[in-house]
């Protein structure tokens, strides 16, 4: 009997190590991401060094930080710098979550430009963790258009290239897709009505997962008030 119960016991180790590889090998093929808590300073991520860094903090934490992590954020023309699109800061794809379910395969894929929308949504557009974002922290910064470049309208779309927490404003998009009714259904935009947040399928139209509106500001109560945590989405460019 106890040799029974011993080789019982076996057979469960050698599987449950063989599933924790499993995961671990996952995390590690890992390129894409939203960040499962934001740096707590509103629109003040440190510019975009700083929003890298908690990219690559976290993805380091979850077992793939042999990876270069970059933060989709867009900076704006100021001064002497020119401005920075965060499509040009996300490597060639293919991305991958945090469950090996890829997320597009390239740039054009992402941003919707086959004509078909982008594939982002809440059940592909996971934490490092490979959770799902809570709804009520939906607002993901970005400062970019929907094409994923930065704005040049001479507006703040950016809290002042992501260095304020008072002035200005940060564009944001919705992981989810949904316009954050309580009904849990798309209510804008020019796709069909009745969508429901947790279905599959790609957006047809507005709210964006990159760009469906500006926040009231750059403090972190600001960002909290409408739906954000000043969570990002993070990609590994190599």
């Amino acid at each position: 009997m106890d040799r029974k119960l011993s080789v019982v016991a076996a057979i469960l180790l050698c599987v449950l190590c063989s599933y924790l590889l499993f995961a671990q090998n996952e995390k590690a093929n890992m390129s894409f991401f939203i960040t499962s808590i934001g740096i707590g300073k509103g629109g003040n991520l440190g510019g975009l060094a700083g929003a890298d860094m908690q990219c690559q903090m976290l993805a380091q934490a979850a077992g793939a930080g042999n990876k270069t992590w970059h933060a989709y954020l867009s900076t704006q023309a100021s001064g002497d710098q020119a401005a920075i699109n965060a499509r040009d800061r996300i490597g060639k794809g293919p991305w991958y979550n945090a469950d090996g379910g890829e997320v597009a395969a390239d740039i054009a894929t992402m941003h919707g430009e086959g004509g078909s929308g982008s594939p982002v949504n809440r059940t592909v557009a996971l934490t490092e963790r490979g959770r799902l974002v809570d709804g009520s922290k939906h607002d993901i910064l970005t400062g970019s258009r929907p094409d994923g470049r930065a704005f040049t309208d001479g507006m703040d779309h950016t809290c002042r290239n992501w260095t304020s927490e008072a002035e200005g404003s940060a564009q944001v998009g919705h992981h989810d897709r949904s316009a954050g009714g309580s009904n849990g259904f798309f209510d804008g935009g020019g796709g069909p009505p009745n969508l429901r947040r947790d279905d599959n399928r790609r957006d047809a139209g507005t709210p964006s997962w990159n760009s469906s509106h500006g926040t009231a500001g750059c403090s972190q109560e600001n960002l909290a008030s409408a739906a954000g945590a000043g969570l990002l989405y993070c990609f590994a460019i190599n």
